[in-house]
């Protein structure tokens, strides 16, 4: 019995890993692309990174990075049979997620509101680099929050199974493996934070 549940957590790490290195095929393809624009468009990216909002990425940096420390300590936290505080932490990570999203939902709105939005009357009026660096920039960070959401959703269930003792300090997979995936949120939008708001 030992045996078989051994295989079962090693097939769901490697079933993980090979979704997360899709993941990564995905996102990778995109930075490419930005590089390339970037190496042709460099002055405009520029000047259209300028009109971001550096102190809203910075936050949602912070928020992202310190949701992955809550996730990870949730993992130590169960396997210490301290399911109470690992309920919390997991919760705390969602709430992160949740705050994530509000700002960008500010910073998305606040751009639409300036009619700077793919296919806009105002963007197509401006220099091709721009067009296209604010394209990437909606495709690119709508996925990442996309995937945030995806996130909410997955540690949402498993704070539920937490509560029902579902998952617990011997059976631990699931929240293992939604920590590897909010890990790989986080590392994608720290890549895209430097690519968008601090581009030089």
């Amino acid at each position: 019995m030992e045996n078989s549940l051994q295989k079962d957590f090693l097939g769901a790490k490697i079933g993980m890993w090979l979704f997360l290195f899709t993941e990564i095929i995905l996102f990778g393809g995109l930075f490419l692309l930005y590089a390339v624009d970037l190496s042709k468009y460099a002055d405009d990216f520029h000047k259209a990174g300028q009109e971001l909002n550096v102190s809203i990425g910075t936050i949602n940096t912070l928020v992202l990075i310190t949701s992955s420390f809550f996730i990870a300590l949730s993992i130590t936290t169960l396997r210490l049979g301290k399911k109470k505080i690992t309920v919390y932490l997991v919760a705390l990570t969602i709430l992160s997620a949740i705050v994530f999203l509000i700002n960008k939902y500010f910073e998305w709105s606040a751009k639409i509101s300036h009619g700077i939005y793919p296919n806009s009357d105002h963007l197509i009026t401006l220099p091709k680099g721009e067009i296209t660096f604010y394209n990437l920039y909606y495709i690119m960070t709508g996925l990442h929050a996309v995937h945030v959401l995806l996130g909410i959703i997955i540690l949402s269930v498993v704070c539920l199974l937490l509560v029902k003792n579902r998952v617990t300090a011997d059976n631990f997979i699931i929240l293992e493996n939604s920590a590897l995936y909010w890990h790989l949120v986080d590392l994608i939008w720290i890549f895209l934070y430097p690519l968008f708001y601090l581009i030089a």
